[in-house]
């Protein structure tokens, strides 16, 4: 009996070593990065102008640092807020801590290098080795081309300097063990020809990260097999409900039976000055989507991503995209 409780108590006692080991290295050596490159990302009017028009229509950055309107359809940038960051991220729209998105004018990003900063955006480690949750989707900018980063770079350095303190975010348990494990190297490909218009699609839907709200999400992760069917749910502040659309290739219940025509209208529809004018009640349809600034895409490009949403796997998913905290 002497020698079983001898046997247990080791046994217990190695488990709870090789665990703790295991967490602290999780907890104080991860994320293992690599440094940030050196690299200095010139200013030149070409590169500012691709970076504008990423950041504010393709990859939406100004859409989430910036302090979002919604009293007006699809919440649109604040004007004077453009990348002061602050807006949150948490456990009431389902993510495992709180996030904040950060203030990436000048004010807020002038201590980082051009090559940190070129790390954080494409491999999720920041200036100081943390590692930050992907809600911020670095997991996508990471295959872009490596060109577009410095673009969005050398345009993020030219915003007009907001000073805004942003609280630090937090995960809860086990996530603050489990985020040291997420990010990764980069694997960055090239922007392919618009005349390969599948690729070229591709490359843009990743970069907006269409997959993100368009996949159902449990427990702070994307839900394998609901890949652009639709169904996320984000809450509004008033207690209302939307709900993300299913834009998989299904015929009957998403966008298999469109046209480009059909697709390209509902954006350009959705960011006209008549929409933006407009002030909602609460309880009015609204949207999450950032329609406002999807719109400003040029339409070869909203064609090129339709062309490539045709191509995914089809899902039937009939999505109830909107319930008013009014009717509940």
């Amino acid at each position: 009996m002497r020698t079983l409780k001898k046997i247990s108590f080791w046994t217990v006692s190695i488990f709870v070593i090789v665990l703790g080991s295991v967490l602290s290295y999780i907890k104080f050596v991860l994320p293992d990065i690599e440094e940030a490159p050196v690299l200095s990302v010139e200013l030149t009017p070409e590169r500012i102008a691709r970076g504008e028009y990423l950041a504010n229509h393709v990859t939406v950055c100004i859409d989430c640092h910036s302090t979002r309107d919604w009293s007006r359809f699809s919440g649109p940038p604040t004007e004077g807020t453009f990348g002061k960051g602050g807006d949150p991220f948490d456990q009431k729209f389902g993510f495992p801590g709180a996030y904040y998105a950060k203030n990436i004018t000048p004010a807020g990003i002038s201590r980082y290098s051009d090559g940190e900063l070129f790390r954080t955006i494409t491999t999720g480690v920041n200036k100081e080795g943390e590692a930050l949750f992907p809600v911020m989707p670095f997991h996508y900018y990471g295959q872009m081309d490596e060109d577009d980063i410095k673009s969005i770079i050398a345009y993020i350095r030219t915003l007009k300097p907001i000073e805004n303190e942003v609280p630090k975010s937090k995960s809860d348990f086990p996530m603050n063990f489990i985020i040291n494990t997420i990010p990764h190297k980069a694997s960055f490909t090239k922007l392919p020809e618009k005349s390969d218009v599948l690729n070229y699609g591709k490359y843009l839907t990743n970069a907006a990260a269409c997959i993100d709200c368009h996949t159902q999400f449990e427990k702070g992760s994307l839900v394998a097999g609901t890949e652009f069917g639709g169904g996320r749910e984000f809450p509004f502040p008033d207690g209302s409900v939307v709900r993300s659309a299913n834009i998989s290739s299904d015929e009957d219940t998403g966008i298999g039976g469109w046209d480009d025509e059909t697709f390209v209208s509902l954006f350009k529809a959705h960011s006209d000055s008549a929409t933006l004018a407009t002030k909602l009640n609460p309880g009015d349809f609204n949207s999450i989507m950032p329609w406002t600034m999807y719109g400003g895409m040029k339409e070869e490009d909203l064609k090129a991503i339709f062309a490539y949403l045709k191509t995914v796997a089809p899902i039937k998913n009939e999505v109830t995209k909107f319930t008013s905290a009014q009717k509940k």
